[in-house]
């Protein structure tokens, strides 16, 4: 009687693996999602979240799917789907991605990361705020688990937890380097007297000292009253020439100060306009007849604007400009040379020679600040167009899948 069990059993233990087999992947209970197939050896705790891609090594992705932030967060999720789609067609996935809310909250992201570290993750993705990234980097750091986070805030960036963003030192740098190279020598901003004021200031300072430019003042801003004294005060050295650049970095009144500056008759010929890479796609600045001629530092526009058909297509929608950050971040998890390695992300994460994502070149620094390879654009005729190509360190770079730079990103023009 006992062999007759025992013969059942093992028919029924065949069965159920045969169903498994010719399912395709093998989903586990209480997920509700198919998990990705194992390589040898390697056993991985089932994953709580929506998972993207069937490569061997676990990468989880971090970012606002709910609240005020959940459209920002969704299209960088759809910019993560778009990338993997792309690893698969041409060069096969090393990594899968693990999808989490990181909610409305920083609690809410912290309790993300700890339970995507728990189910294994081998690298974090995101999130998206300065305060999210900081819990949250302090619980990767406790695994000894790099994360990536996309805050723009310098502060939170340390030794394994980096920001893949536009920080304000580095925009500032790049803007300076190519005054610089057209001959100014002095420079004079106006700046919203705000935390993130504080910090363009900051890092104001730093560029100018590593660039060899003068700094004449720096006005701050609260309100309509002090904008304009900030240019009462700055028009007699704009006017003598002992001021020949004036930084005014913020989007929002960037227009207001164009009509202040044109009120005041300052000769527009005499002061190169400055502004920061929030000007990018800002249709009042871009229409402000004065601020013709101004230039502001950028991400190449080139990869949104590739990238943007085949998001509509697939999405129905227009890609947010945080989506080919999302995108970026997910070619550099499936790069081998980091994906493969023993442990996975060590040291190469902060390779010198930096990595090619969607928007051009782009490294990390051993602080954990990134560093992106920006481009120069001028206000022209209610656009703007791109006067020097993208920089890393001053040092012009390739584009996107240019030689020497490590990912594995096509040319742009395959998504044309």
């Amino acid at each position: 009687m006992q062999q007759i069990w025992a013969r059942a059993l093992l028919s029924a233990v065949l069965l159920l693996a045969l169903a498994a087999c010719s399912a395709g992947q093998p989903r586990i209970q209480g997920t509700g999602l198919a998990q990705p197939l194992q390589s040898a050896g390697a056993v991985l705790a089932p994953a709580h979240g929506e998972i993207i891609g069937s490569g061997p090594v676990r990468v989880a992705l971090i970012l606002p799917l709910s609240g005020n932030s959940g459209p920002v967060g969704r299209a960088m999720v759809n910019g993560a789907r778009l990338a993997m789609d792309e690893i698969a067609r041409t060069g096969g996935q090393n990594i899968h991605l693990v999808i989490k809310d990181a909610g409305t909250g920083p609690e809410t992201a912290r309790a993300a990361t700890q339970q995507a570290l728990a189910e294994g993750a081998e690298l974090i993705l995101g999130p998206l705020t300065a305060d999210a990234v900081g819990l949250a980097g302090a619980i990767a750091k406790s695994y000894d688990t790099p994360l990536i986070g996309f805050s723009s805030t310098a502060s939170v960036a340390t030794d394994g937890v980096y920001l893949l963003s536009v920080l304000p030192e580095a925009e500032i740098t790049r803007a300076l380097t190519h005054a610089r190279a057209q001959g100014r020598n002095t420079i004079a901003a106006i700046i919203p007297d705000t935390p993130l004021g504080n910090a363009q200031a900051d890092a104001l300072r730093l560029a100018a000292g590593e660039t060899g430019m003068q700094i004449v003042a720096i006005e701050r801003f609260d309100s309509e009253a002090r904008a304009r004294t900030a240019v009462e005060r700055l028009a007699p050295a704009m006017r003598s020439n002992l001021v020949d650049t004036l930084y005014i970095p913020d989007r929002a009144t960037a227009p207001s100060f164009g009509i202040l500056l044109d009120a005041a008759r300052l000769p527009r010929d005499r002061v190169l306009i400055m502004g920061s890479a929030d000007w990018e796609g800002d249709r009042a600045v871009l229409n402000q007849p004065y601020l013709a001629g101004a230039v502001y530092p950028a991400i190449d526009p080139g990869g949104l604007a590739a990238l943007a058909p085949v998001y509509h297509t697939r999405f129905g929608s227009e890609p947010h400009q945080l989506t080919t950050l999302a995108y970026s971040a997910v070619l550099l998890a499936n790069t081998p040379s980091l994906s493969l390695a023993t442990p996975p992300y060590g040291t190469g994460l902060v390779s010198p020679t930096g990595f090619a994502g969607r928007d051009g070149p782009f490294r990390l620094h051993f602080d954990g600040r990134g560093e992106y390879g920006l481009v120069m654009r001028e206000v022209a005729a209610g656009s703007a167009v791109t006067i020097d190509a993208a920089r890393l360190g001053g040092l012009p770079l390739a584009s996107s899948g240019g030689a020497g730079i490590d990912a594995g990103i096509p040319p742009a023009a395959e998504f044309r």
